[in-house]
């Protein structure tokens, strides 16, 4: 007989080949995040090639982005069914068709379809399994190992930024696209490096499945003793019951909707969803800003390049911080400030009017957004724990992806309205001040309540008279439904004839 551990999935092992995990998923993540911020070197010229203007060309990252988001739910069933390594394998095939297919593309609607949709919906295939199946090899290092991945971010863009405009000027916009979408192909590598942690389960369950039709149906020695255990009537039982779930169970199996009943979720989503109206526009505009000003084309990547030095450092360094015992049981406090500390950023990058000045709001920035993105996932881990957290990532993406969607487009709208880019900026810098003061007054009402819940919790249990059992439940139930009440005295009345009646009265 198989041992008794066998059946049961090993624990987080918070190190050994999660090490290796890490890696790959920094390598995923760093796509995921930094490659739509990247493509912006290359719409100031694409803008020209196709004459658009700056609203219409930012849909190329808005509908990535989106994409990326958007799909959550979908890569979250995929994980749930097939496992992190196929999903990022494959998501990492549709990256390099997308952008191989986009240097082809003859209008902006073609680019919308193939670097925004296709492109983005591989994305969404990295980023999602890499972020869960980091919280499935960590526990106690799991804020540490969060930051080290996710600082793969700043680390691509602060590659991709000068690489794309060397790739612009040596091969033009469709050459680039052609190596990128090669380059890309390098998260099919990342994810192979996922293996699976709960492997120890399968053999288990295959021998049972596989070899109960005919050991099962036989007898079965249970104890020293023989008994008959009909198989096939189970089975039977557990088709009729697939057969009679519904759609929204099925769905249900794999997206928890009862999330939507978790306090700390729902404050959770709010705050994210409204702080993505800002989040993305800044980056998006940078270079395009910096040119504005007449900085040259190498210089304004370069200010890319600074904002992913500071991210870089920024994210592990976040996730050393939120580890420590002073922060991690209220980092939803410190995930607040971020967001804030984001949007004061934004606010003040009008007053930079020289390049020095560029190059001051860029560090600050890299600062501020590496903080934010080291603690995004970590704190909703934080929120809903390890096993609901594949549903979570899913709802909470499918949400934000309409605020992503909206935010570089408008941002677009009021450069191209009021000529001037600092509207942008103030408009990003007020949501996301916004939503980060609605983050720490809601967080603060949260903990409230919960450490009242858990105070009557600890009374109940420690005074004697709420404990009593099942017989004592049970006596009270039927003494409370026999008391003295109008409706009742017609059936009590009849019960004392019948009593009579039995005993020859």
């Amino acid at each position: 007989p198989a041992p008794a551990e066998a059946g049961r999935a090993p624990g987080p092992p918070d190190g050994g080949w999660g090490w290796v995990v890490v890696f790959g998923a920094f390598v995923s993540i760093g796509f995921a995040y930094a490659f739509p911020k990247g493509l912006a070197i290359f719409f100031k010229e694409i803008q020209d090639f196709f004459g658009t203007s700056y609203s219409e060309i930012a849909w190329v990252s808005s509908i990535m982005l989106a994409t990326t988001y958007g799909a959550g739910p979908i890569s979250s069933i995929l994980v749930n069914r097939y496992g992190s390594r196929p999903v990022v394998m494959f998501g990492g095939l549709l990256c390099g068709v997308g952008m191989i297919s986009a240097a082809f593309c003859t209008s902006i609607l073609q680019l919308y379809i193939c670097v925004g949709f296709i492109t983005g919906f591989g994305l969404a295939l990295n980023l999602q399994p890499s972020v869960i199946i980091i919280g499935k090899y960590f526990l106690k290092r799991r804020p540490i190992a969060n930051g080290l991945a996710m600082a793969g971010s700043p680390v691509m863009l602060c590659t991709l930024a000068p690489l794309n405009q060397f790739l612009f000027d040596n091969f033009g916009w469709r050459g680039s696209f052609l190596i990128l979408g090669a380059i890309l192909l390098n998260c099919c590598v990342a994810g192979a490096l996922f293996r699976p942690i709960g492997a120890g389960t399968a053999p288990v369950k295959t021998q049972v499945t596989g070899e109960g039709k005919d050991a099962l149906k036989g007898e079965i020695t249970e104890d020293g003793k023989e008994v008959s255990n009909p198989l096939n009537v189970t089975t039977e039982n557990k088709t009729e019951e697939e057969e009679g779930k519904d759609c929204f169970e099925k769905v249900n199996q794999y997206l928890d909707f009862s999330l939507f009943k978790h306090r700390g979720f729902l404050i959770y989503l709010v705050g994210n969803v409204l702080m993505f109206l800002g989040f993305f526009a800044p980056i998006v505009f940078l270079a395009p800003y910096a040119k504005h000003t007449g900085i040259d084309e190498y210089s304004a990547a370069f200010l890319l390049s600074i904002l992913a030095i500071v991210d870089m450092v920024a994210r592990p360094t976040t996730g050393i911080v939120a580890n420590s015992r002073w922060v991690r049981p209220r980092i939803q406090y410190f995930f607040s400030f971020a967001i804030a500390f984001n949007g004061a950023c934004h606010l003040l990058c009008p007053l930079a009017s020289s390049y020095t000045g560029l190059v001051v709001y860029s560090s600050f920035f890299g600062l501020a957004f590496g903080m934010v993105c080291a603690m995004l996932f970590e704190t909703l881990m934080d929120l809903v724990g390890a096993a609901r957290f594949t549903s979570a990532v899913g709802l909470v993406t499918i949400a934000e992806c309409c605020t992503i969607l909206l935010g570089p487009p408008i941002g677009g709208i009021l450069i191209d309205t009021f000529g001037d880019y600092k509207y942008m900026f103030i408009k990003c810098g007020a949501v996301m001040v916004l939503a980060g003061t609605f983050l720490f007054i809601m967080n603060y009402y949260n903990y409230r309540v919960l450490a009242k819940e858990e105070k009557e919790r600890k009374a109940k249990e420690e005074d004697p008279k709420s404990v009593r059992t099942e017989n004592e439940g049970r006596k009270d139930w039927n003494k409370d439904s026999t008391q003295d009440g109008p409706e009742l005295e017609p059936l009590r009345e009849q019960a004392e004839g019948v009593k009579k009646e039995m005993n020859g009265t």
